[in-house]
């Protein structure tokens, strides 16, 4: 307790000075001696660790860089214990630690010779500037700080590891990536390099995870007001809304490196366009705006099967566009199916959905409608010869599927039929991007 005491808004401020000089160094020190000075001497080749006295500023350049990363390990625990609800200190902190990881790894990348994109020395520079500005900012903050919080509810890890996951929106970011792996396979027309897939995975799984949880957070309050989502982890108030966007932001940060550093340029810009697409165009445009949320924002879900694609073919074709329209086609009808059983929520929050505005008969018309159009849209692959006799028979006996089902929230009245609906259109898009995996393999 007495240690707890001599903890305050001086520790922090003393803290975030010892930082920004340690960064300060670091950088000058990198600049100036191992990358200017002493880059013609000595190569980054890991042997001049112990080539003679010329290694000595490469050999000191690693051990600040080891130096520094404890202290800012050091520093950001501190601001995740102290100050979970500040923020811009939160946020500032946890972007200045990822964007020093990278450029911790881009770093070693290429003393190891290991491949990267041609974006890779170039991001090693604009880090480096990225990292300094974070630094300053967070001295700038630390300086307007409130006092620290002390009295923060013990965390239960195994608690707040699933509450991550929930904030991740889990179940939407598996079926994202099975679109993206099914676009690999899809654009590789074989089994795809096992290194690329876990890169463009593991991607995909935290730019659509970060997306996530920036979305939670923008909408804590209206999902405070919903049954539905009242038990996620911002509602229920075990994380705090700094806290989940700091994870969001540096979950989609870490997926844009990983992008733009290991990938590819192109699956690279299209992360990020489907990252501000969902954020902002939809989160913070669309969904509280129109009754077309949900048809203009599906282009955010439909881009995770471009962005596989363009991650193993470094391009865009007429199949992958076709791929992105079954994903936009099939998501009106599988939201507008749980809007029908959920609509008090929708409408008690003012959220425009279909049938809040326009009543259920005209949504289960719609409905119908926009399932014919996803099956019409899902035959284009073999009418172009894109696929062949796997996917075809798969497409027209899920598709026939669908559409009776949408025929029947058509017919018969109550929340049951849509929630069939519902459910089924889930596992409809798994199988169909399924059926793409085996067709491209066999």
């Amino acid at each position: 307790m007495s240690e707890l005491k001599m903890i305050n808004g001086k520790t922090l401020r003393m803290l975030s000075t010892v930082t920004f000089g340690l960064t300060v160094i670091f950088l000058g020190f990198s600049y100036f001696f191992s990358d200017g000075f002493f880059g013609s001497i000595c190569s980054a080749d890991p042997v001049c660790f112990f080539s003679g006295i010329n290694s000595l500023p490469f050999f000191l350049h690693r051990i600040l860089a080891v130096v520094l990363l404890a202290w800012l390990v050091y520093y950001l625990h501190f601001i995740w214990l102290y100050y979970r609800t500040d923020h811009l200190l939160l946020n500032l902190g946890t972007i200045l630690v990822v964007l020093y990881f990278f450029q911790v790894l881009l770093g070693l990348a290429y003393v190891f010779g290991q491949p990267t994109t041609t974006a890779g020395p170039v991001m090693h520079d604009i880090t480096a500037w990225l990292i300094l500005i974070d630094v300053a900012g967070l001295v700038v903050v630390a300086t307007k700080a409130g006092e620290p919080t002390l009295n923060h509810p013990e965390l239960d890890l195994r608690e707040r590891f699933f509450d991550v996951v929930m904030l991740t929106k889990p179940v939407i970011v598996l079926l994202l990536l099975f679109t993206t792996l099914a676009g690999m396979f899809f654009g590789a027309k074989s089994v795809p390099p096992l290194n690329l897939i876990v890169l463009t995975l593991v991607g995909g799984a935290l730019a659509a995870g970060g997306s996530g949880a920036i979305n939670q957070y923008l909408d804590r309050d209206l999902d405070r007001e919903m049954q539905r989502t009242a038990k996620r982890p911002l509602p229920s108030g075990r994380i705090y809304p700094a806290e989940a966007l700091a994870i969001g932001i540096a979950f989609c940060i870490i997926s844009l490196y990983m992008f733009f550093a290991f990938v590819n340029l192109l699956s690279a810009a299209l992360t990020f366009a489907g990252m501000v697409y969902y954020v902002y165009f939809y989160s913070v445009l669309l969904k509280k705006a129109t009754v077309q949320n949900i048809v203009i924002g599906g282009g955010a879900g439909a881009l995770p099967a471009v962005i596989g694609w363009a991650a193993v073919t470094g391009e865009i074709s007429w199949a992958s566009v076709i791929l992105f329209l079954i994903v936009f086609m099939w998501t009106p009808p599988h939201f507008w199916a749980l809007a029908i059983v959920r609509q008090k929520d929708y409408a008690k929050v003012n959220i425009p959905m279909l049938p809040v505005i326009q009543g259920e008969l005209e949504t289960r018309r719609t409905i119908l409608l926009y399932s014919l159009v996803l099956v019409a849209t899902t035959l284009l692959l073999p009418l172009f010869n894109f696929a062949g006799t796997i996917y075809l028979l798969s497409a027209l006996v899920l598709g026939a599927g669908f559409i009776f089902l949408a025929i029947r929230v058509l017919v018969i009245t109550g929340n049951k039929v849509a929630w069939v609906l519902y459910k089924y259109s889930s596992y409809y898009l798994f199988l169909i991007f399924l059926a793409v995996i085996f067709d491209s393999v066999f």
